[in-house]
């Protein structure tokens, strides 16, 4: 076996990620989230048990968006012309994506969270003495949400109840379980994480033309504004 043929799979393989790095902005996002992430994993001082783990995570999302731009530039070639099977085999990749990254937000927020806070977030769910536990609070903003975004579609002149409208449902309930994390968590790093889960839900939603900017902010200002009305204003 000739010098040039070990050479060659290397190349080609870098060459595909420097191609994926430039033409695909979700892959320099995910990519500038990793240097983060490593970066605060190193400084927070986490296990090496904590920080493989992350590794693992980031190295699936990544993966995941690779194989996600593999099948778009293939169903392209394949397809120049509109085609349900092809916008099909596109939303599902772009799903698997989506999954892989909530997954891995997931993990982060639990490494960040620690294990010794656990025990106090579970006391305070389910305590007494706080006036309305927060299980409660939770499953009452849910119904609250849920009625003001029902509003909010029937006031918009676009959407359905599941689909578009002036509200955005998704940034609203993405930024109302960030702004719960936040107050019943008490940690900044998982309140980051949480909030960056409930940007990226937003921007899935601006990726797939379902609402403008202006309604994913207003929703997610309305998830915020409940959030804070019943775990920030709310007496204890």
């Amino acid at each position: 076996m000739s010098h040039r043929n070990i050479v060659d799979p290397f190349k080609a393989a870098f060459n595909g990620i420097v191609h994926t790095f430039r033409t695909q902005r979700h892959m320099r996002i995910h990519l500038y989230v990793t240097l983060v992430t490593v970066l605060g994993a190193l400084l927070l001082g986490l296990r090496l048990r904590e920080i493989l783990i992350l590794l693992f995570m980031i190295t699936f999302v990544l993966v995941a968006e690779m194989f996600n731009s593999a099948i778009e530039a293939t169903v392209d070639l394949v397809s120049s012309n509109y085609h349900p099977l092809a916008k099909f085999a596109k939303d599902i990749s772009a799903g698997a994506v989506l999954i892989t990254t909530i997954m891995a937000i997931i993990v982060g927020v639990m490494i960040a969270v620690g294990e010794d806070n656990w025990q106090r977030i579970r006391l305070n769910l389910v305590s007494d003495n706080v006036g309305i536990p927060v299980v409660l609070r939770i499953v009452a903003g849910v119904f609250l949400l849920f009625i003001a975004i029902i509003i909010g579609k029937g006031i918009g002149k676009h959407g359905q109840v599941l689909q578009g409208g002036l509200v955005s449902g998704h940034a609203a309930y993405g930024f109302f379980f960030a702004t719960c994390i936040f107050y019943v968590s008490g940690n900044v790093l998982a309140s980051a994480i949480a909030m960056l889960l409930a940007i990226i839900i937003a921007q899935s939603r601006w990726e797939a033309k379902f609402h403008s900017l202006f309604e994913l902010t207003l929703g997610a200002t309305v998830g915020i504004v409940l959030g804070v009305l019943l775990f920030g204003i709310y007496p204890k």
